[in-house]
């Protein structure tokens, strides 16, 4: 099993036999032409190369297949907070309201074609504890905004952890249900209120408001919706009281370990898992 695919001797020959008859081919082009060969595709219909590169190199690592010699280093995506274009000037002054005086809220999503994308990289890569690096795959970011236009806080939403036990329990799904249903799931992987935005009730507010709109915003942009959220929460640096005030679930706490963690050596910290439905009958749509 790779990626959760049984890979068959003859897909495995027919891998082999695309590498030896095309030895000058990059890994680029290999994982490309296999995608297209088994039509892998996104709901959106981008080719899905990257998920077939990954494969690739995952048989590679078993020593399955061998692939040619990289051509050049991947390149890092994490973004430097002292360059330039990401350069800051002192914190603005406390900025204080009562949350009324600032509805409606405007929830705008952002990405690198949007004027206000390098404001919303720059926020979270200064402000934010994880930082911020360039995500991958299916994504979308909200930049938050007052009625008036003062932003306040910017959320990520990406692809949703792999396994987590707590979630995986709680949908009730099998293994390959998982495999086919992970694309309806996004991971809340940035959440930041602004450092100068003192405003009560506003994250949970805005995780509301967010709930009722992301499912058309990820169809409009990916081409399928979207039917299940999730979050993790570090308890030792936050109690998730804005998650809990906005009415989502918690599932559990995941174990501590990580997806590289094959023999209990690598530990992570512990984190509480959060859900929020976004569909009636979310357990139905995702255990299809």
């Amino acid at each position: 099993m790779v990626q959760s695919r049984r890979i068959s001797r003859v897909e495995l020959a027919e891998i082999q036999a695309l590498i030896q008859d095309h030895p000058l081919w990059s890994r680029w082009r290999l994982s490309r032409v296999l995608a297209q060969r088994w039509q892998w595709y996104a709901a959106s219909g981008q080719l899905k190369d990257m998920a077939a590169r990954t494969l690739l190199l995952k048989l590679h690592q078993r020593q399955l297949i061998r692939l040619p010699e990289r051509r050049c280093q991947p390149v890092r995506r994490t973004l430097q907070v002292s360059s330039p274009e990401l350069g800051d000037s002192l914190l603005p002054a406390t900025f204080g309201a009562d949350l009324p005086s600032l509805l409606p809220l405007q929830l705008r999503v952002t990405g690198p074609q949007q004027p206000d994308y390098q404001r919303f990289q720059r926020y979270l890569c200064q402000h934010h504890y994880l930082s911020y690096g360039s995500p991958v795959g299916e994504n979308i970011g909200y930049l938050i905004g007052s009625c008036a236009g003062e932003d306040l806080a910017c959320l990520l939403f990406g692809a949703p952890a792999w396994q987590c036990a707590p979630r995986d329990r709680w949908i009730g799904w099998s293994a390959k249900q998982r495999a086919q249903g992970l694309q309806f799931i996004a991971n809340n992987s940035r959440f930041l209120i602004l450092p100068w935005v003192q405003v009560r009730q506003l994250a949970s507010h805005i995780l509301c408001q967010i709930a009722t709109r992301i499912a058309v915003d990820w169809q409009k942009r990916y081409g399928h919706s979207l039917y299940l959220l999730e979050s993790f929460v570090q308890p030792d640096r936050f109690r998730g009281a804005c998650y809990q005030a906005a009415h989502w679930i918690q599932a559990g706490q995941t174990t501590g370990r990580t997806r590289q963690d094959r023999h209990n050596r690598v530990q992570a910290p512990y984190k509480d898992v959060y859900l929020q439905p976004l569909s009636g009958d979310v357990h139905g749509q995702l255990c299809r």
